[in-house]
């Protein structure tokens, strides 16, 4: 019979027709008498006898222990004498034991990394590891797998991305299954990323500068000017710091409002232990005409949708010319806008050679103005395949 550890086993001898001879328990690997008829011989108290109508023997082992498993002998004194052999297996939980079973470890980036995981039980266990997030673990050769089976857990050149905790799990299918929680933890210097380094905005008006940090440990975040002095927290200056993730951060620089003093270079600097580094953001002067053209351009064809053939084909675009003629103040009133905002990104011509100047320059310098609004204002693909065609045919 089989029993899990710490419960009860109950070894059962029938015999008929006794008569006047007794029946006894063995041990038979030790050759020790445990009980004689309803005496138990034995100092075990955990051993006990019982019998039912003097047929039924019955020999009960409290409380087994995993010593308990072996060959049991049920003996009749008869001569020759008649016996009966029975075997009791003991299963026993796994356990995992502290050592040599892996700590919380801390590691550098680039490391080669082994956790270890020992269990007993009985029959032997078999270990498994996997993610305590779920995750998948990444192998060496770059597979990804939900877990991995053996004692030991081998992850070479380790990543930032393989920090977490990690479950040895034990099991044999005798319950409960037992797991181990492990941490570990990967120091890797400060590493910035930004998205847009190039940003315009109006004077006057905010403007929001954004970097990404990842380190461990945790940086010190903060922002300088491009000469090297902290931005002051406070005032026009508003900076936070944002967890989205276990070692990444959001850092953000709000300004408000804008004044000529604060465009220029910026910098968002991290720091921990092992290094230090930085992103640089260059904030730019817009002109307000400029995005008085793009709102108005946007009023006049929200709502449109133009085929390609209609931006580019020749009569199309005269029937796009003779709607302006209609309003032809409107239509005016765009181009001057226009010039204007050019003379105010290039200093203005003056006098009338000047104007001659702009006007034979104006055809050139108006894809390069209409690429800058586009990149300015996120809008590239509906300035750069609907105003360029337009606005050249009309000049």
């Amino acid at each position: 019979m089989t029993a899990p550890v710490g419960r009860d086993a109950f070894l059962t001898c029938v015999v008929q027709d006794l008569g006047p001879y007794k029946v006894a328990w063995l041990r038979v690997d030790t050759q020790t008498i445990l009980t004689i008829q309803n005496h138990v011989i034995t100092k075990n108290q955990r051993i006990g006898i019982a019998n039912s109508e003097h047929k039924t023997w019955t020999m009960r082992i409290r409380d087994i222990k995993e010593s308990d498993k072996g060959w049991y002998m049920c003996q009749i004194n008869t001569d020759p004498m008649k016996s009966q052999m029975g075997y009791l297996d003991v299963v026993v939980p796994p356990d995992i034991l502290d050592y040599p079973t892996s700590t919380d470890m801390v590691v550098r980036e680039g490391s080669n990394v082994t956790l270890k995981c020992a269990a007993t039980g009985s029959p032997e266990p078999t270990i498994t590891w996997r993610r305590e997030s779920g995750v998948p673990i990444e192998l060496a050769n770059g597979e990804e797998v939900p877990n991995i089976e053996g004692t030991d857990l081998i992850i070479p050149n380790v990543k930032r991305q393989h920090m977490g905790a990690y479950l040895c799990i034990a099991s044999n299918g005798v319950p409960p299954s037992v797991s181990k929680r492990i941490t570990l933890i990967v120091h890797f210097p400060p590493m910035i990323t930004v998205q847009n380094q190039l940003i315009g905005a109006v004077e006057g008006k905010d403007v929001t500068l954004e970097c990404e940090s990842e380190a461990y440990p945790k940086s010190i975040n903060y922002w300088t000017r491009e000469r090297g002095e902290i931005v002051p927290p406070g005032g026009k200056y508003a900076a936070n710091v944002t967890e989205i993730g276990g070692y990444r951060n959001s850092m953000k620089l709000h300004i408000n409002p804008l004044s000529q003093a604060e465009f220029g270079a910026y910098r968002c600097v991290a720091k921990n232990s092992l290094g230090d580094t930085d992103g640089t953001i260059k904030l730019y002067r817009i002109p307000p005409n400029a995005v008085n053209y793009v709102e108005n351009f946007e009023a006049r064809h929200k709502g449109k949708k133009r085929t390609k053939s209609e931006m580019y084909h020749p009569a199309r675009a005269q029937e796009h010319s003779g709607e302006d003629m209609e309003n032809p103040g409107k239509r005016k009133a765009d181009l001057s806008l226009s010039a204007e905002s050019i003379d105010s990104m290039y200093g203005g011509m003056g006098s009338a050679a000047g104007t001659q100047t702009k006007q034979n320059c104006l055809p050139l310098l108006m894809p390069l103005f209409l690429l800058l609004l586009t990149t300015l204002t996120r809008m590239m693909r509906k300035i750069q395949l609907t105003l360029l065609p337009q606005t050249l045919t009309h000049v």
